[in-house]
């Protein structure tokens, strides 16, 4: 049987509402992610049960061990501060550890109204349930830190939204839930008590090579968290996608990308692309992304400032030219990243000039973001691919050939390096509406299935890999994304 520890509900009830989901009327596991199952030891037993998991994971069922909870959580919610946000429509049962060692929350999206729901119904459509599964895995798989999907569970039940669509249940496994709007929550109450606490938690859960003995290293976890965010958001650039709500209730603590809503890939590059439907100024456009990485950690950093010294002036001084290095640290990562994607092992003087001549063709001939970079990759074993990409970009690419070919490294190490960090395939978006479309329609999953195959090997070339590397007829212009809530 599973069995969950519940050290964050142990931190006391101002921390989370003990709450149990709300019974659905016909559970159905319809998306069973088995090898993830296998990594946190779910018992086979139990895996081949499927009316049984449905029961769990629809919150039916509650579990002995398990002690479900909603968490609190305050959040900058496009840049205005939001006091009380919290679980509206989650339930954390509890966590499990896999066989590493390391914990995971096991939460349930979609499961029931609490006392944070603020008017809404407490659950999903079964579109963003399947969005957040096809997602979630195709970003591990491209390696990039996310919480993932352990399960998809349709509820027999209708949920409204823009039109009537079927409900879900999504089960979310992450490193833990504490976000930046955790911080928020206590010190916009002044509960400096609880951040201290919380402080503490994180350590011991995420950083416990920052353990010191008598006190809280709080500059140090401040820095090791800013270090985890730009590690993230920079791997987001690296293959094109945009969140689309980086409020801070949206900021895992843990660096890990949380809440799949509004968010998809570009395709062909513009830095200021939007899809997401609630984002009328651009505020989290693919571009963007960087700066709102800094813009959280200073709502962060402001969090902690009366424990780093009760005189919050100096504890600003004390910490303004850890601020102002932000966003050369920011940079810094960036064009690292895309000097790898160009083939470059390191950075010379008028390399960023190079990957700024490059990026701007990309822009201004409307050219899709993965297939060129993919191209590139191939174009260093392949005439074709050579003459094809000339054509494209012109005098930067002789640029970059002759660049990459002044290195001491064998052309197929370069390739080797570029394909580590350009993958062949990504979730484009229509692929995923068509698999989203027809789980609504029908409730089957096989479309789903299929891509998720095909996502599961990113960066080789497998039998149906061509099938889902076309962009969209239409270059994705008219495409929206919604929140589902």
């Amino acid at each position: 049987m599973i069995t969950f520890s519940n050290s964050y509900a142990q931190l006391g009830d101002v921390f989370c509402e003990k709450t149990r989901p709300t019974p659905v009327a016909a559970p159905q596991l319809i998306m069973w992610n088995s090898a993830l199952a296998e990594q946190l030891m779910v018992p086979n037993k139990l895996t081949n049960d499927r009316e049984f998991l449905a029961e769990i994971f629809s919150g039916n069922h509650i579990l002995p061990s398990a002690k479900p909870i909603a968490a609190a959580y305050a959040g900058h919610q496009f840049g205005h501060f939001v006091p009380q946000l919290g679980d509206g429509r989650a339930h954390l049962l509890g966590e499990l550890s896999d066989k590493q060692g390391n914990r995971w929350d096991i939460q349930l999206k979609g499961s029931g109204r609490t006392s944070f729901s603020r008017g809404g119904d407490g659950r999903c459509a079964i579109g963003p349930a399947i969005r957040e599964y096809i997602m979630s895995e195709a970003m591990s798989a491209l390696r990039i830190p996310t919480t993932r999907c352990l399960a998809v569970v349709n509820t027999g039940e209708l949920v409204q939204r823009e039109t009537i669509l079927p409900g879900a249940i999504v089960t979310r496994v992450a490193a833990s839930h504490i976000r930046v709007g955790t911080f928020e929550f206590f010190a916009a109450r002044r509960d400096y008590n609880s951040v201290k606490t919380l402080c503490q938690y994180t350590i011991d859960r995420h950083y416990p090579e920052l353990k010191q003995e008598n006190s809280i290293p709080y500059i140090r976890l401040i820095n090791k968290v800013i270090d985890q965010q730009i590690k993230l958001i920079v791997a987001w650039m690296r293959v094109g996608f945009i969140h689309g709500v980086m409020n801070t209730d949206n900021t895992a603590i843990s660096g890990e990308t949380i809440d799949y809503g509004p968010c998809a890939m570009m395709g062909s590059y513009d830095p200021n692309t939007v899809y997401s439907s609630i984002d009328h100024m651009g505020r989290y456009a693919y571009a963007n992304q960087l700066k709102i990485l800094q813009w959280n950690m200073v709502r962060f950093i402001e969090c902690l400032l009366p424990l780093i010294n009760p005189n919050v002036d100096k504890a600003k001084n004390q910490l303004t030219p850890l601020i102002a290095e932000i966003p050369e640290r920011i940079e810094q990562k960036y064009i690292e990243m895309l000097a790898k994607k160009l083939g470059l092992s390191s950075l010379e003087p008028n390399d960023k000039i190079l990957i700024d001549s490059i990026l701007n063709q990309l822009k201004n001939k409307k050219l899709d973001y993965t297939v060129t970079f993919d191209q590139l990759t191939k174009s260093i074993r392949s005439k074709d691919i050579t003459t094809q990409m000339h054509n494209q970009l012109g005098e930067v690419f002789n640029l970059w050939k002759t660049r990459i070919e002044g290195q001491d490294m064998h052309s197929d190490e370069v390739q080797k390096l570029m394909r580590q960090h350009n993958p062949v395939v990504i979730p484009r978006n229509h692929h995923v509406e068509k698999a989203i479309q027809q789980c609504e329609q029908t409730g089957q999953t096989t479309l789903a299935e299929r891509f998720l195959q095909v996502l599961s090997s990113p960066y080789i070339e497998q039998e149906h890999t061509s099938a889902y590397q076309d962009p969209a007829s239409d270059g994705d212009i008219n495409y929206h994304t919604y929140c589902g809530t």
